[in-house]
C-alpha cells in the first residue's frame, strides 16, 4: 500500500483552527483533512468539500427497489403463477402498493447506508488512522499532504504561525487496512 508524508500540525481551540483552514488553503497548501472532536459548523464549506451526492444515491436506490418489486409481482402473478383471486384482474397495481413501497425503502436505506460506509470507508474490523488519538477528545488535528513542490519545513513554520501548538512530519498509508491499535503503534514507531 502506498505511502504518504503528512505534515500535522494541532489546535487547541477552534477559534483557533477556523481561520487557520481559511489561512491554509489561501496559501496553497494541499489541506488532506481535519480531526475534530465534534462537529465544526461551516468547517466543511472553509475546507472546499463540496455538498454530498448521496440523496441522488438514495433516489436511484428507491426507483430500483420500486422497479425490482413491480416486475416480480408482475412476472410472478400475471406471467408464472396466474391466479383469479376473487374476480381481481391480474394486474391489480392497488393492491401491490404495499409491497412495493417496502421494498422501494428497503432498497434506498439498504443502499444508502453501504453507499456511506464505502464513501467514509468505515466497515468491521477496519480502521484509518487520524495521526493523533487526543483528536477524538480535546485536540483539532489538520493534515497537509505533501506533494512533490511541498516544502516542508516552511510549511511547519507556517502551521505553528497560524496557531498550531505541535507541528510535525508523519508518514502514513492512505488506505483500509487491517489490524489492532497496538500493532499499528508499533509499525509507525519503526518508521
Amino acid at each position: 500500500m502506498a505511502k504518504k508524508k503528512f505534515i500535522v500540525g494541532s489546535f487547541t481551540d477552534e477559534a483557533v483552527l477556523f481561520p487557520a483552514v481559511k489561512k491554509v488553503r489561501r496559501a496553497g497548501y494541499k489541506l488532506h483533512d481535519v480531526f475534530t472532536p465534534f462537529p465544526i459548523h461551516g468547517l466543511d464549506k472553509e475546507m472546499g468539500l463540496r455538498d454530498t451526492s448521496l440523496h441522488t444515491a438514495g433516489f436511484i436506490y428507491g426507483i430500483t427497489g420500486t422497479t425490482t418489486a413491480v416486475s416480480f409481482i408482475t412476472w410472478a402473478l400475471t406471467i408464472d403463477w396466474a391466479i383469479n383471486f376473487g374476480g381481481k384482474p391480474y394486474f391489480a397495481l392497488p393492491a401491490w402498493i404495499p409491497v412495493t413501497f417496502e421494498l422501494t425503502v428497503l432498497f434506498a436505506a439498504v443502499g444508502m447506508v453501504l453507499t456511506f460506509c464505502w464513501l467514509c470507508q468505515l466497515a468491521p474490523f477496519v480502521k484509518k488512522d487520524h495521526f493523533n488519538p487526543r483528536s477524538t477528545d480535546d485536540t483539532f488535528v489538520m493534515a497537509l499532504e505533501c506533494t512533490g513542490s511541498t516544502n516542508e519545513s516552511e510549511a511547519q513554520q507556517f502551521l505553528q504561525s497560524i496557531g498550531a501548538t505541535d507541528v510535525k512530519v508523519e508518514t502514513r498509508e492512505t488506505g483500509w487496512w487491517l489490524g489492532s491499535y497496538a500493532n499499528d503503534r508499533m509499525r509507525f514507531e519503526k518508521n
